[in-house]
């Protein structure tokens, strides 16, 4: 009975085989057609949109230029957090290390004659200048999340009650990460500012209560100007998602501001090539402020093509023709495996490497004020 089963057995295989042969004689030279066609179609495509839309723009959104857009999700960032072989600072045991100072109210009121800068933490700064008030990036809530109850909580203390500030005239936005992009900061800051953001941002401020006619959409090298000052979109290395299903659906972006006797690039947050800078740098010529990150770089493995280092960040600084830059995107949350202070450290490091003047490129404290001439 055994014997008999596999020689059963036997002939269903070769009968199974000779159909299976059939099909892959049959079927797979028109599957190779098949492919063919569908390659040359989408690569027709491809041109076509060169040709009738910028290069940077998707069927589904956006994409860099100079890089081949990875596909690490949060489970890979969990899994590089939990099991990676670096070692991840402890940011709340090592908080001391990060200069803070409670922001001046007296300092922020009056109407300055220089270009006054504040920073609040992070990617945030209140610039100031005859009257003007902008702000980047404002972050005023406790955590960088969607959740009030986890992820990446404050590790300092706010340098200022956020209702104190000065009336806000234009708010720059460069992405929709939860580090850049805070419900609690437009919710505060309302309709009285006018929001410039990256394409395909405006839906989000509409569901959050902002008027249509208070947010202003650009595109790469789109120009937004109003009487007193002028605000230019410009390209960075980066991404955006505030979900699992919606990455690089809206676009990101440095920006160029230019009032009236004042120049500055705010780079929002970015990684390193040697092209767009360089450009920026080309077509707009001198910046008198640059506002560069310095931090959230480690594990470069993981980090290297959005985020910059401070030797990539001094690189930049060069490629856009800053003649003063601040370190900013460092000392306020706990987003990367470098401690702290680090990346005040190695940036300090890496300008004595440049034989630069300290005064080039420096940090500030959290919730110091410095004023520079024009």
């Amino acid at each position: 009975m055994f014997f008999a089963s596999n020689e059963v057995l036997t002939a269903d295989i070769y009968k199974n085989l000779r159909l299976y042969n059939k099909f892959i004689s049959i079927f797979f030279p028109k599957l190779l057609i098949l492919l063919v066609m569908f390659t040359i179609s989408s690569c027709t495509t491809l041109k076509a949109q060169k040709l009738d839309t910028p290069a940077h723009h998707t069927a589904t959104g956006f994409r860099n230029l100079h890089i081949d857009d990875t596909k690490k999700t949060v489970f890979g960032f969990l899994a590089m957090r939990l099991f990676g072989d670096i070692e991840w600072a402890d940011h709340s045991a090592r908080a001391t290390e990060v200069p803070i100072k409670r922001l001046k109210l007296k300092s922020i009121q009056s109407n300055p004659k220089n270009l006054r800068v504040s920073w609040l933490g992070h990617s945030s700064f209140l610039l100031q200048w005859k009257g003007l008030n902008i702000l980047t990036d404002p972050i005023f809530a406790d955590r960088a999340s969607p959740l009030s109850f986890v992820g990446p909580r404050r590790y300092i203390p706010h340098a200022i009650e956020y209702k104190n500030l000065p009336p806000i005239d234009y708010v720059i936005i460069s992405h929709n990460h939860y580090d850049h992009l805070d419900v609690a900061a437009v919710q505060l800051l309302g309709n009285s500012p006018i929001y410039l953001v990256p394409l395909r941002l405006k839906a989000w401020f509409l569901e959050n209560g902002i008027n249509s006619d208070r947010i202003k959409e650009l595109d790469w090298w789109d120009t937004a100007i109003f009487p007193d000052a002028r605000f230019r979109a410009l390209p960075s290395q980066h991404w955006s998602a505030r979900g699992l299903f919606d990455r690089r659906k809206t676009l990101w972006a440095s920006w160029r501001i230019n009032l009236k006797g004042m120049s500055i690039w705010f780079a929002g947050d970015t990684g390193y090539n040697d092209k767009q800078f360089k450009e920026i740098g080309r077509k707009l010529g001198p910046v008198d402020l640059a506002l560069i990150p310095i931090g959230g770089y480690l594990p470069r493995s993981f980090m290297r093509f959005y985020h910059v280092d401070p030797k990539e960040a001094l690189k930049i600084h060069k490629d856009v023709r800053a003649k003063k830059s601040i370190g900013m995107h460092w000392g306020t949350f706990p987003l990367t495996a470098e401690g702290p202070a680090d990346p005040i450290i190695e940036l300090s490091k890496q300008r004595k490497k440049l034989n630069m003047d300290q005064n080039t490129f420096i940090s500030m404290a959290v919730g110091e004020t410095i004023n520079i001439d024009p």
